[in-house]
């Protein structure tokens, strides 16, 4: 029997400059473990007249956390963060009961070529924390842990897995990991996974029973512990996954939430620019992303 449950083919999207690959959620697969969103992002050549410029915008009830590989972003938030982040580094914002954001190219590169790609990720909170107060950290490259075992490199970006732990501060028991091959190479490391998982295949291709996946393929396993298969020369691939929730998580736009109470009444203090309840971005305070007129009357 297959465990192979579901291949789920990227499927792009133009959003502004960039090509945003959208990975979860999927109709047949609406998170994997904690995992209810994810974004591949770019790769993106970008002139010296074209910019990533997002706005301001809230999200509630989940912790985002954006890993590049390529490029910078320049991430300012409600609660007073103001980093760049650069390819290898980890931003981690859990937006609790209620966080605003925005993500620009940075001042010193705004007019020159460069190029963007990594991933945006979603990731939900346990109940009790959902209406926790926002945080931020800000995870340096060399924080994270990294090593190589036959000749295949590991990292473990955020989570715990094959008795490590990431210094991203989560919320839930999760992993995230990157596996790089410059030989093709066997992998087997179900016994180092548990819950939900699923990988991403993003360079070269992986194969498991008789079958060879490409890139922009996301395949979910229907048994963790069976996670075997056989990488490509230079191949990289992300898995993710961890336990997941009792209960089930609804989006609605940027909101993320077990209750849709919550989501609701999100909607509508966004919707009023509700300051209380979204507190202006220090340093970016003149401009926001309207909640789509759709959005607000969705049950």
């Amino acid at each position: 029997m297959s465990n192979i449950g579901l291949i789920i083919e990227e499927k792009a999207a133009d959003i502004g400059n960039f090509l945003v690959g959208r990975l979860l959620p999927f109709r047949e697969k609406r998170a994997v473990g904690p995992f209810v969103f994810i974004d591949h992002m770019g790769p993106s050549e970008l002139k010296d007249y074209q910019n990533l410029d997002v706005p301001p915008h809230p999200h509630i009830g989940l912790s985002t956390l954006t890993y590049l590989l390529e490029g910078s972003i320049f991430h300012r938030d409600s609660i007073g963060s103001a980093v760049e982040i650069k390819p290898g580094a980890v931003n981690w914002m859990t937006a609790g009961k209620g966080v605003v954001h925005s993500e620009r190219t940075p001042e010193y590169l705004r007019h020159s070529d460069k190029r963007l790609h990594g991933f945006q990720i979603w990731v939900g909170l346990p109940k009790h924390l959902e209406q926790t107060e926002p945080t931020f950290h800000h995870i340096e490259a060399d924080e994270i842990p990294v090593w190589e075992e036959d000749g295949i490199q590991y990292k473990l970006i955020a989570g715990e897995a094959f008795g490590r732990k990431s210094a991203v501060p989560v919320h839930s028991k999760l992993f995230f990991i990157e596996i790089k091959t410059k030989e093709a190479k066997k992998i087997s490391i179900g016994k180092d996974l548990y819950g939900e998982a699923a990988m991403y295949v993003l360079d070269g291709t992986v194969s498991t029973e008789g079958n060879s996946y490409g890139s922009k393929q996301l395949m979910i396993a229907k048994d963790t512990k069976l996670c075997e298969f056989e990488m490509s020369e230079n191949g990289t691939v992300y898995l993710f996954g961890g336990e997941p929730f009792d209960e089930e998580r609804f989006i609605f736009w940027n909101f993320v939430n077990s209750d849709k109470e919550m989501i609701d009444q999100a909607k509508v203090n966004w919707n009023d620019q509700n300051h209380d309840a979204f507190p202006l971005v220090p340093g970016d305070e003149k401009e926001y992303v309207p909640l789509p007129k759709a959005i607000l009357n969705r049950k």
